[in-house]
């Protein structure tokens, strides 16, 4: 029996370097190498040469389309396929892929949120290749990864914010490095790896549930007499069906040249994860896209529905995004790790206080940019971080810390208990880094998690805050060092400064329970933010403070950030406006057709018996009161939604649905998942949440 190598087409579907200087003349692939390291602009001959190799690779793997993939402002992707084909001049058929095809596109911009940043008259659009982000084929296109601009170089996607902001972070980072004397480090790259939590269920319940197939979630649903208190599902065996849909993922991965490393159960039930090996934020926001697309389709292909909704089911966990960002040199540097003795490791204490500084300063921003009206459902629900920023050191940094403080504890304290290695394995060493599971922003050994990512948005946005405020604050700290010539004189200038940021922003670190109402109480005493929605957190993006930010950084424009503002508040309208009318119309011609069916022969019963049973008195009437409250709650809504609706705003229908129209829909729900615990379970016609969420694998 011949055994194969499950990694041997790892990459055969991905344009990486490697395959560019084989398949390239050598004075092409200089030519692309020195561009890409200059950030010019291709000549047409480079442009050429790369553009017909590309085009050959594809067609030996069966591409016959090429598109300009592009992520627009839906937070999803985006293509327009194009054939190789096309007439010579005689008339026949001719293969051919330019050098001016593979840099520039032109879809139509005015059908996209961000169309003309919001002004229909300027339909143009432009896509441009991103040479530092590989092709690749999928479903047998070549896809060009590529921005997203107006004709005058607005941009219209999350891309090119996102490249702009590596820059900035790379441009202030290096600076700092080579200001402490690492004058060899000439750029320093933002590194993410991003974990993807998602759920399965069978694809049959799925089809059967109008809001699922339409918004992502359950809009109604009684919890089962088991969900995860047991937890029983975390880490454990996965289901054989579970698994097969697992390794073809996998190999579909492989192949794009993602490394996809570790996949297990997660804490809900028919909940899972997947995360790859760290890489680059631009190619791991990339391939976080690929993989929420290869989970969705290749779920159909076993039968399931892969949902990557952040709260798909009340009462059990939703799904999050977790983000872990560090920085690292062209040499391989990490500047999050603390070496043996932190501290004495003072560019890594300028490092951590830049970010302490940056998040407090900014802490609206991170919150809106984490999320989403999904995420709504999720955040600070007992699973995942609260919608109040702070960050989690870890009591051995923070000890360190606390020393430039002149507090009384010392590094040497950090052991707090002898740690004692079991007899044969005495090679387990101590870790001095610990974890707190409710903090939205954790320090983990060499870098920082953020948590409250939503599992469905794109990870653009967040990095693309993250990028931005840190580069901000090192270039404000690299201003106060730069005129300092002497190692000595810049050790002690940079130890002044981050004593300095502790004192002035200690309110935002916190090693407590996250999730508990002291912390609300004591998050409002130290006059942190909570917002609890996302549409409140939204005005954060227009702030005088967040333009002159990006601005200043070269980031954002002003208009590029109303524009978003926009976008936001209007999705969040049409998401939130789409559930409710879900929710009212399969209440009356699910729901209430259901009760009134069983209504009826009750009824029948009772009048038919001379003395009929208590039960059926007391059923009759509780079935009667929960009809009357589910057809009056739905009317209620509907006519919330008709008073919502005309208010021209949107960030002020966001407001008012959130705080108006969504606790009807509560309402309503609350009636229907009574109904749900006293009806005939074989006569429900609905898939409940113990079929979907125990009979899926």
């Amino acid at each position: 029996m011949k055994i194969t190598d499950p990694f041997d087409e790892f990459g055969c579907l991905l344009f990486d370097e490697t395959l560019m200087q084989e398949r390239l003349p050598y004075p092409i692939y200089k030519r692309w190498k020195e561009t890409v390291a200059k950030e010019d602009s291709l000549d047409r001959n480079t442009a050429d040469a790369i553009a017909h190799a590309m085009k050959r690779w594809a067609q030996e793997n069966g591409a016959t389309h090429f598109t300009h993939w592009f992520q627009p402002m839906t937070g999803s992707t985006a293509e327009k396929h194009d054939s190789f084909i096309e007439p010579d001049e005689n008339g026949q058929p001719l293969v051919r892929f330019s050098g001016k095809s593979l840099i520039k596109g032109e879809p139509d911009a005015s059908s996209f949120p961000s169309g003309g940043l919001r002004a229909t008259f300027e339909a143009r659009g432009y896509t441009y290749w991103d040479c530092t982000s590989p092709a690749f084929i999928r479903d047998n296109v070549l896809c060009i990864p590529t921005i997203f601009v107006s004709y005058n170089g607005e941009s219209l996607d999350k891309k090119a914010p996102l490249l702009k902001s590596i820059e900035a972070i790379s441009a202030a980072a290096t600076r700092i490095v080579n200001i402490f004397g690492d004058k060899d480090v000439k750029r320093v790259i933002p590194m993410v790896g991003l974990e993807q939590e998602y759920f399965l269920v069978d694809k049959r319940y799925f089809e059967q549930r109008q809001d699922l197939v339409l918004t992502g979630r359950t809009l109604f649903g009684a919890m089962p007499a088991k969900g995860q208190e047991l937890e029983d599902h975390y880490f454990g065996s996965i289901p054989s069906r579970v698994a097969a849909f697992m390794k073809e993922v996998n190999q579909e991965l492989w192949k794009l040249g993602i490394y996809a490393k570790t996949e297990h159960n997660e804490a809900a039930p028919c909940q899972f994860e997947i995360a790859p090996i760290f890489n680059s934020v631009n190619i791991a926001v990339d391939q976080n896209q690929l993989i929420m697309d290869v989970l969705r389709k290749t779920a159909d292909k076993h039968g399931f529905a892969c949902l990557l909704h952040e709260k798909p089911f009340a009462g059990i966990n939703g799904s999050g995004k977790h983000n872990n960002w560090s920085l690292v040199t062209d040499d391989h540097q990490n500047l999050f790790e603390p070496g043996d003795k932190p501290a004495e490791n003072i560019r890594f204490l300028v490092f951590v206080c830049a970010f302490i500084q940056a998040v407090d300063q900014h802490a609206e921003l991170l919150r809106m940019s984490s999320s989403g009206a999904g995420n709504d459902h999720r955040l600070g629900a007992n699973e995942a971080p609260p919608a109040i920023i702070s960050i989690y050191l870890g009591s051995y940094i923070e000890k360190v810390l606390n020393s430039l403080k002149g507090a009384v504890q010392t590094v040497e304290d950090q052991q707090d208990s002898p740690f004692t290695p079991i007899s044969g394995l005495s090679y387990i060493p101590k870790d001095n880094t610990d974890r707190n599971r409710t903090s939205p922003l954790a320090f983990t050994g060499n870098k920082f998690e953020f948590r409250m990512l939503g599992s469905s948005l794109s990870a653009s946005f967040a990095n693309v805050v993250l990028n931005t405020i840190t580069a901000d604050v090192l270039n404000e700290i690299a201003e106060q060092l730069s005129d300092l010539k002497y190692k000595q004189d810049i050790r002690a200038r940079a130890l002044e400064i981050c004593t300095q940021i502790l004192k002035d922003h200690e309110r935002i670190l916190f090693s407590g329970d996250g999730y508990s109402q002291e912390w609300v109480a004591e998050a409002k005493r130290r006059g942190l933010p909570n917002i609890p929605s996302f549409i409140e957190s939204v005005s954060a993006l227009t702030s005088p403070k967040t333009i002159e930010l990006f601005t200043r950084n070269h980031v954002y424009t002003e208009k590029e950030l109303i524009a978003r503002s926009e976008i936001m508040n209007e999705q969040y309208v049409k998401v939130s406006e789409i559930e409710a009318k879900v929710l009212i119309d399969m209440t009356r011609t699910e729901i209430l057709p259901l009760v009134a069916r069983e209504i009826q022969p009750l009824a029948t019963t009772m009048q038919a018996l001379d003395q009929p049973a208590s039960y059926f008195q007391k059923q009759l009437l509780h079935l009667n009161e929960l009809m009357d409250r589910m057809d009056k709650s739905a009317d209620r809504l509907e006519g919330k939604l008709k008073e919502i609706d005309s208010v021209a705003d949107y960030h002020e229908r966001g407001i008012r649905f959130y705080y108006e129209a969504a606790p009807l829909m509560q309402q309503l729900r609350s009636a229907i998942d009574e109904h749900e615990t006293i009806f005939d379970k074989k006569q429900y016609t609905l898939p409940t949440y113990e079929q979907m969420l125990f009979h899926s694998n």
